[in-house]
C-alpha cells in the first residue's frame, strides 16, 4: 500500500490486529532505460578494457556508488549478508578480532540521485575510453523519467 501517514492508519486500523505488516518509505522507480543504458556502456567498457562486465560494474560501484564502513567479529561470513564488499583491515575490539569493510550499495538498492551519480560516472568512464554516448541532453532525458 502506497499513501499519506493518515491514510496509512486509517487503513491499519481497519486491519486484522494479529497481522504483521512492514511498513517503508516509498520510493519512485528508476527507468529500465536508463538502467539498460548503464549495463550497455559497462559491456562495452568491458569489452575495451577486456574484462568481464561485473568486475567493471563492482569498479564503477567502487569509484561512483554508496558505501559505507561495517565491522563485525571475525566468525561472522559477511558474504553470507553483503553482495558487494571489500576488506578494509582489522583490529582488536573489546577482547575480540574484528573484521572491517567497506560495503557497496548495489544500483538496484539505489535510490534516484545514487542512480543518477553513478550512471554520470559510467558515461565519463566510456567517454575517457572513446566509447559513443548519448548527448548530455538525451542522458538528462532518462535521468529526468526516474523524476
Amino acid at each position: 500500500m502506497i499513501g499519506t501517514p493518515a491514510v496509512i492508519i486509517k487503513w491499519l486500523v481497519e486491519q486484522k490486529q494479529d497481522a504483521e505488516f512492514e511498513i517503508k518509505k516509498h520510493r519512485k522507480k528508476r527507468s529500465l532505460n536508463a538502467n539498460a543504458y548503464a549495463w550497455k556502456l559497462i559491456s562495452e567498457i568491458g569489452l575495451a578494457l577486456n574484462k568481464p562486465k561485473e568486475e567493471v560494474y563492482i569498479h564503477m560501484l567502487k569509484d561512483y556508488g554508496q558505501s559505507e564502513m561495517i565491522t563485525v567479529t571475525e566468525n561472522v561470513k559477511i558474504e553470507n549478508y553483503i553482495k558487494y564488499y571489500e576488506l578494509a583491515g582489522e583490529s582488536i575490539l573489546n577482547g575480540q578480532r574484528a573484521i572491517h569493510y567497506r560495503i557497496y550499495k548495489g544500483s538496484s538498492e539505489m535510490d534516484t540521485k545514487e542512480m543518477s551519480q553513478l550512471l554520470d560516472g559510467i558515461v565519463q568512464e566510456a567517454e575517457n575510453l572513446e566509447i559513443q554516448t548519448l548527448r548530455s541532453e538525451e542522458i538528462e532525458r532518462l535521468k529526468g523519467e526516474w523524476k
